[in-house]
């Protein structure tokens, strides 16, 4: 019988821990069908710091490296200038990336350096209980917001995307979603390029994928996909800010 569908060689056999309908585990397989295809598992390097995201050493076959929260991109930047031949990658989320991390990667992006960032927006701080994030929207309940986010208060969320895009050096940068099948597919072809861009030499990439946190936004899976394509999406456009003619 052929075989149609079949587990990318880039996951291992773990079963996921994640909470139901976190979309963390699309993100996972993407990544893995992406370093599979391109045929670069045996030189790829992925960093990863802390909260969910940590976790993913256990479920992706090739080289890994903890760092402390906040610190991926400058774990892997030491890892790439050391190793240059090698395929280096952070998977970020947003409590991470764009909060203690903030330096790390705003430098990593100004600098060029080549690796590719996988940052995962849910909109909230998942691991540590629903804490408000730089990422939260204006009016989302979270543990330390429980009336909702105020702007007068937090201040605005910040948009990653379109502030590391303003970076020359930031060669490729798209911020996709995994609400939808039709989504899935272009979050994995964005996630290709990224790698593509790399390995052709041409400095920073990033890509921003929209996630779901039923567990903390206390919503069911549906309803989580149904919230973030309602109010995530408009603040959080899908769409390419940087993309260099050389990745196709």
């Amino acid at each position: 019988m052929k075989t149609v569908f079949e587990r990318t060689k880039a996951l291992t056999p773990a079963v996921m821990h994640y909470c139901p309908g976190c979309t963390h585990g699309i993100i996972h397989r993407l990544v893995g069908e992406v370093l599979e295809e391109l045929d670069v598992l045996n030189k790829a390097v992925m960093v990863a710091p802390v909260g969910c995201s940590t976790f993913i050493y256990d479920y992706i076959n090739c080289h890994t490296q903890q760092a402390a929260h906040g610190r991926a991109p400058a774990v892997a930047t030491g890892i790439k200038r050391v190793l240059p031949e090698s395929v280096v990658f952070t998977y970020q989320g947003d409590g991470d990336l764009a909060s203690i991390g903030t330096a790390e990667i705003v430098h990593a992006a100004m600098r060029g350096e080549k690796i590719t960032v996988i940052f995962v927006n849910n909109a909230i701080y998942g691991m540590t209980g629903g804490q408000v994030a730089p990422t939260t929207l204006e009016g989302q309940k979270a543990s330390t917001a429980p009336l909702g986010r105020d702007k007068s208060h937090f201040g605005m969320p910040i948009r990653m995307s379109e502030m590391l895009a303003t970076l020359e050096s930031a060669t490729f940068v798209e911020r996709v979603s995994v609400h939808s099948p039709s989504n899935i597919r272009k979050a994995k072809s964005a996630i290709k390029k990224a790698f593509v861009n790399q390995i052709s030499g041409e400095g920073f990439s990033m890509v921003e994928v929209l996630s779901t946190c039923p567990t903390n936004w206390k919503m069911t899976p549906i309803r989580a996909l149904e919230w973030l394509e309602d109010n995530m999406i408009p603040y959080y456009p899908l769409i390419n800010l940087r993309n260099p003619k050389e990745v196709e």
